[in-house]
């Protein structure tokens, strides 16, 4: 399970960095702006917020990167990063989602391989 849990950070960081790629460097493209709803003036105006908040994305998604990394040589601390990252990235998403409910179909996409890896995780503690 621990395997199980570990595959699920990993997706989710990828998405984060996918996220990040979106918000940080494509934020004015027109397909970004299809995905988001924005107009050329709103991403325009928005667009040092979405930087800032890729970035955000990045830090979450190399955290759990390396806490992957090192979970095999010091199982404590990578899965401490593992639960703190991907715990970020699922309380992320559930702000996103309470504070619009247009952004609920996001929060679903952001939070949930996440919440499957945090879960993978309980489970192997649980049955450990």
């Amino acid at each position: 399970m621990l395997t199980v849990a570990l595959v699920f950070a990993g997706l989710a960081a990828l998405l984060h960095v996918y996220i990040f790629v979106l918000e940080s460097l494509q934020w004015e493209t027109p397909a970004t702006r299809r995905a988001f709803g924005t107009s050329p003036e709103e991403a325009a105006i928005t667009k040092p917020l979405a930087y800032n908040q890729g970035f955000y994305n990045l830090f979450l998604a190399i955290g759990t990167a390396v806490g992957i990394a090192i979970s095999g040589s010091n199982r404590d601390a990578g899965l401490a990063l593992v639960t703190f990252a991907t715990g970020s990235m699922l309380t992320a998403a559930l702000v996103l989602g309470s504070s619009d409910r247009s952004k609920l179909r996001a929060a679903f996409t952001q939070g949930t391989i996440p919440a499957l890896a945090l879960l993978s995780l309980l489970v192997w503690v649980l049955t450990k």
